[in-house]
């Protein structure tokens, strides 16, 4: 009669049984999950390490969206910045939830980005030429204008005005933060007046449009400089494009609402590719503040 004693299961894939060994010398440590980045354009697999030297530009031209601890780095000479820490708000004042408590998501956003909001701010040297910059990151909810993000551009403002120096702004947002309702859209106000303080203290504002720049954001001051860079590529404008096309219900343009169309209809001054942002912004900023750099 046939044994029917259970059989115990052989453990792990055909590799482990032919060469034990093999499992501990090449380890998932080894092989991160994101050793390969895909170009969102050709479906080609990049070496994470060769996109980073590329400053996360793809061989096809793509600017990726890249965190506010880059960009800084990216901007200011040498990658050397002095940060500035960006002012407390009060949360969650609507005790707003969407499935989900506020705070629970700004807990969960907080914890991936490691730092408070969406907004970074950093003084240093770009291209020889001092100046404050605030980045606004798309990573941190959708880089969303919030209180705390309002706060910080007027923080940044401010250290501007007290140091005497240009502001530049990195845009990335996918417009106001619906947990925070009429707060949120008091922010728009708010840093038009900031931009306006800047213009009495007769201090340049520069801003950099980056992929994607919409809502609300656009709506105030994405659109309030003196001068509009944009990345290749950025879609920049306050209603999406599928939005716009069901309201209208006709076929939109090619490149509607691209950096490049932007550029040609005289919305964006010039599309600079992020390897020569920082020099073209040190020459505008040394244009604009009459060749003389800040003490």
């Amino acid at each position: 009669m046939a044994d029917k004693t259970p059989q115990e299961p052989k453990r792990g894939g055909w590799l482990s049984r032919f060469a034990p060994g093999v499992r501990k010398i090449v380890s998932r440590r080894d092989t991160p999950d994101n050793l390969w980045v895909k170009d969102p354009d050709t479906g080609e697999m990049i070496y994470r390490s060769d996109l980073e030297a590329a400053l996360w530009v793809t061989p096809s031209g793509r600017h990726m969206r890249i965190d506010a601890p880059t960009r800084l780095r990216y901007t200011f000479d040498d990658g050397a910045y002095e940060p500035v820490e960006t002012p407390d708000v009060p949360e969650d004042p609507l005790k707003f939830s969407d499935g989900k408590p506020y705070r629970e998501r700004l807990a969960q956003a907080r914890k991936a980005a490691g730092r408070k909001d969406t907004m970074a701010i950093g003084v240093g040297e770009i291209a020889g030429e001092s100046a404050v910059v605030i980045v606004q990151d798309f990573s941190f909810m959708g880089g969303s204008l919030g209180m705390a993000a309002g706060e910080a551009f007027i923080c940044a403002a401010g250290t501007a005005i007290s140091r005497g120096l240009p502001l530049v702004c990195f845009s990335a947002a996918g417009g106001a933060r619906m947990q925070e309702g009429a707060l949120s859209l008091m922010q728009m106000a708010r840093t038009t007046l900031a931009i306006d303080e800047l213009k009495r203290a007769r201090l340049p504002y520069v801003v950099v449009l980056t992929d994607p720049t919409t809502g609300g954001v656009t709506a105030s001051y994405a659109m309030l400089g003196d001068v509009h860079l944009a990345e290749p590529g950025a879609l920049i404008g306050f209603a999406g494009p599928r939005v716009i096309e069901t309201t209208i219900r006709e076929k939109l343009p090619p490149g509607f609402q691209r950096a490049e169309y932007l550029q040609e209809k005289g919305m964006v001054d010039r599309v600079v590719a992020r390897t020569d942002l920082p020099e073209t912004l040190g020459r505008i900023l040394s244009v604009l503040t009459g060749g003389k750099r800040a003490a």
